[in-house]
């Protein structure tokens, strides 16, 4: 039989931001996996709209949470930044594993040095990667030096499919951050897809998403 992992996306076009570039070649690596797919666009635009999730948007994330587990889900795990806190409430009334898809990448940044860059597009992203990784280094026994850049003009180049604007600006703040840190996060999925090489190792959300599902799977 096989296992279900749910994904629970927060954007309308979470195929081009999740499946494609992702999901889809998890899948085919993973014939013993079944996919499922949540979607509520509403989430983010409250959590926009708010500074991040209103105790209204922790509510549904727990309903899909429960309802994916309902649906026989072995694993849920949230395609969204910005779903960080509304994943680590939601995930305490499950008996299935819940985390958001930027938690292995916080692991790994965590490790890689003291001085943190985060780069986000949306504004509700950052606070969200700043806690995650403030989280991480406590739970390794550390602390560690955050450095946020947010740049809201990329993320209105990507919604109007200015896909080489977008990532040319993200590119830019790679670079000047690298100039002041060790490691530099990429928390959003909207910028996994980016290839840039830079002074200091660049982490993204995506792939590793999908092994620490895999691993849990597993476990499961």
């Amino acid at each position: 039989m096989k296992k279900k992992l749910a994904l629970i996306h927060t954007v309308s076009w979470y195929e081009k931001s999740v499946l494609n570039p992702f999901a889809w070649e998890f899948a085919e690596a993973n014939p013993d996996v079944e996919l499922i797919n949540i979607m509520d666009d509403s989430l983010l635009k409250e959590s926009l709209a708010n500074g991040g999730p209103t105790p209204a948007v922790i509510r549904r994330m727990l309903l899909y949470a429960q309802a994916a587990e309902a649906t026989g889900a072995h694993v849920v795990m949230s395609s969204c930044t910005t779903m960080g806190e509304a994943t680590r409430m939601a995930r305490r009334f499950l008996s299935v594993p819940m985390f958001n898809i930027d938690e292995p990448m916080a692991r790994d940044a965590v490790a890689a040095g003291r001085r943190i860059g985060i780069i986000a597009t949306v504004p509700t992203s950052a606070p969200a990667t700043r806690a995650l990784l403030a989280a991480e280094a406590a739970r390794a026994g550390g602390t560690v030096e955050l450095d946020t850049v947010i740049n809201e003009r990329a993320f209105e180049h990507l919604l109007a499919g200015e896909i080489e604007a977008h990532d040319a600006l993200v590119k830019e703040e790679i670079d000047r951050l690298a100039e002041r840190v060790d490691v530099i996060a990429l928390g959003q999925i909207s910028l996994s897809k980016i290839q840039h090489t830079a002074r200091v190792p660049v982490l993204q959300v995506g792939r590793s998403g999908f092994a620490e599902a895999r691993r849990l799977l597993d476990a499961a």
